[in-house]
């Protein structure tokens, strides 16, 4: 048997079937149900660094091929729902966070997870900032509906402040039917079992198909 030169990582054959499936002659064919255009590409935590070079590869070809990426950082969108909440607000938390941390680290955590969680959860939370981008875009750009891909991404940022399960169904039916991508962070179990940063119990919960 002769064997290849270069093995595949499981990262690059996850977005190689990726791609196939989004350049499909028939459409993006990234979910088996036609009004239902999500993916999940899961990723261990460890190769963030590979993942962004991935994407640059995959949105480097893409747009060569007349395709628009759409990418949304979900760091970003925290940042900037924390900055929202003004300066004195953020000041105060990170105050009583670390008097709860010098306590116990873990007291500290479930404070600052009490202030952020209700910030990002839910169907007000990021999952509404994800979809006023997406369907803005889709508004403004109509007939590129068809040749457009969101990637979300930076999701670890949320870790643990909410679960990415709870993030894509709150997403569900505010795309424009545009095909979305999440990178997941996490380690897969089973056939549809996700654990996100591969610390928190896998959640079965996931409609999407997963990639790889």
């Amino acid at each position: 048997m002769t064997l290849p030169i270069f093995e595949q990582s499981p990262l690059r054959e996850a977005f190689a079937a990726l791609r196939r499936d989004l350049i499909n002659a028939d459409g993006p064919s990234i979910s088996t149900m036609r009004n239902y255009r999500f993916a999940i590409l899961q990723y261990e935590p460890s190769d963030e660094f590979k993942l962004r070079g991935e994407v640059q590869r995959l949105t480097t070809d893409l747009s060569a091929n007349g395709w628009m990426i759409i990418s949304i950082s979900l760091q970003k969108l925290l940042l900037d729902r924390v900055r929202a909440q003004g300066s004195e607000w953020v000041d105060r938390v990170m105050q009583m966070e670390r008097r709860m941390a010098d306590i116990e680290p873990v007291r500290g955590l479930n404070y600052l997870k009490s202030k952020l969680s209700p910030l990002v959860e839910g169907p007000d939370g990021i999952a509404a900032d994800c979809g006023r981008l997406i369907c803005e875009y889709a508004d403004n750009n109509p007939g590129a509906v068809d040749r457009t891909v969101v990637l979300i991404g930076r999701a670890g940022a949320m870790y643990p402040f909410i679960r990415t399960s709870a993030l894509l169904r709150h997403l569900d039916g505010r795309t424009r039917n545009v095909p979305v991508v999440l990178l997941y962070p996490g380690a897969r179990q089973g056939p549809a079992g996700l654990s996100f940063m591969g610390i928190l119990n896998p959640d079965n919960d996931y409609r999407p198909r997963i990639y790889p």
